[in-house]
């Protein structure tokens, strides 16, 4: 099996607390597991050389919550909310109908597209989930096409109540026939809890049944105002609550004191015009938080993490370090990716050979040149994707 050494690296972030944050450093991969991390100057030999020359490498972005399988376009929906329209839930609805109207191969060149966009920018490893069927078979397809191309699938049934449905009615469905017919292909199960959405006894009867079908828990809470999600995501031992963007004492209390993540979407704060969410205020009570893209056609279509990066330290109060670590560390643990072999989020011997490498000295130009395309080269499994 070859070697492949990464050597002259100027700054290596590894995420890990025994290796650091490197200097003059060099790392072996082989195969699809980096092998070795250390001076430059002790490197082992290797069948193959790639001189870094000085540029920094970080983990892969790991983009923990996307919605990814869509049709249709929702420019005119951006439009006007930049014209000060508020942003409702209930856009998701015109997504649902285009998508039920697509092909299966159109939806599924669409979902390479955006998980190769994310690629060339230095997402290594993506979640993503349903959630614009909102029936069984197109829920069911949705969860098929996306286990064919993301890392990570999740299952949102519970994204809204179509039109037209009856609520109660509609949770049957999500928590019985079409839990079952997506469950083949999904590692996860996920509750929009929002006003326009699912209310708290709906979410909590929602994530039993998923719970109780295998699935780990993930929930949308608190994005449109004060709620019950992120209590609700603690309660049930979900990996990760989403949005988090209006938080009471009570709920920074809850997570500190849990091993929920509170995933952080700035692009989506930003696009919605709502409030950003409260990173530095978590951090400092001793919350884990994660950085993802929320990348979706209606509130949040990017799937630049840099840009979520550097909104996070320019306008969230985050350290560098911490930014990075949120978008990648952060993002595995919310995916509960992050210990054992293969981990991703981290560069260490047995993690997943998954590197970032920046055209700068280093991680620092992330917010010191926002906006700027920095990805000079991706590995992904060991393998050089640009």
């Amino acid at each position: 099996m070859t070697a492949t050494l990464l050597t002259e690296i100027g700054e290596l972030t590894t995420n890990d607390p025994e290796l650091g944050r490197r200097r003059d450093a060099a790392l072996v991969l082989q195969g699809e597991r980096v092998v070795w991390v250390g001076e430059r100057a002790a490197a082992p030999p290797a069948d193959e050389l790639v001189n870094m020359a000085g540029r920094a490498v970080l983990p892969g972005w790991v983009d923990s919550h996307t919605h990814l399988v869509f049709a249709g376009d929702r420019t005119a929906e951006f439009e006007a909310r930049m014209a000060g329209e508020p942003y409702r839930a209930g856009g998701i609805a015109v997504t649902v109908e285009a998508t039920r109207a697509a092909s299966d191969e159109a939806l599924a060149q669409n979902l390479r597209s955006h998980v190769d966009e994310a690629a060339r920018q230095g997402t290594t490893c993506l979640e993503t989930k349903t959630g614009y069927g909102l029936n069984v078979a197109d829920e069911q397809r949705s969860a098929r096409i996306a286990a064919e191309v993301a890392d990570e699938v999740t299952y949102l049934g519970a994204h809204l109540v179509p039109p037209g449905a009856d609520p109660e009615s509609y949770v049957d469905l999500a928590a019985g026939e079409m839990l079952d017919a997506v469950r083949p292909y999904v590692r996860w199960g996920d509750v929009f809890c929002e006003e326009g959405a699912f209310d708290e006894a709906q979410t909590g009867r929602l994530l039993l049944a998923m719970a109780g079908h295998g699935l780990g828990l993930r929930v949308h809470g608190n994005q449109l105002g004060p709620g019950p999600g992120v209590q609700l995501a603690v309660r049930h031992g979900a990996a990760s609550v989403d949005h988090c963007t209006y938080l009471t004492e009570a709920d920074v209390d809850a997570l500190a004191g849990s091993d929920t993540v509170a995933t952080l979407l700035p692009a989506c704060d930003l696009s919605t015009r709502q409030p950003l969410a409260p990173a530095r205020r978590l951090l400092d009570a001793g919350a884990t938080i994660a950085l993802a893209s929320n990348a979706n056609p209606g509130s949040s279509y990017t799937t630049s993490m840099a840009f979520c990066v550097a909104t996070a330290v320019l306008q969230m109060g985050l350290s560098v370090q911490e930014a990075v670590w949120a978008a990648t560390a952060g993002g595995a643990r919310a995916l509960r990716r992050d210990t054992g072999d293969g981990a991703v989020g981290v560069i260490r011997p047995g993690a997943r050979a998954d590197l970032h490498v920046l055209d700068a000295p280093s991680a620092t130009h992330l917010a010191y040149r926002p906006g700027v395309p920095l990805t000079w080269a991706v590995w992904r499994r060991g393998l050089r994707q640009r």
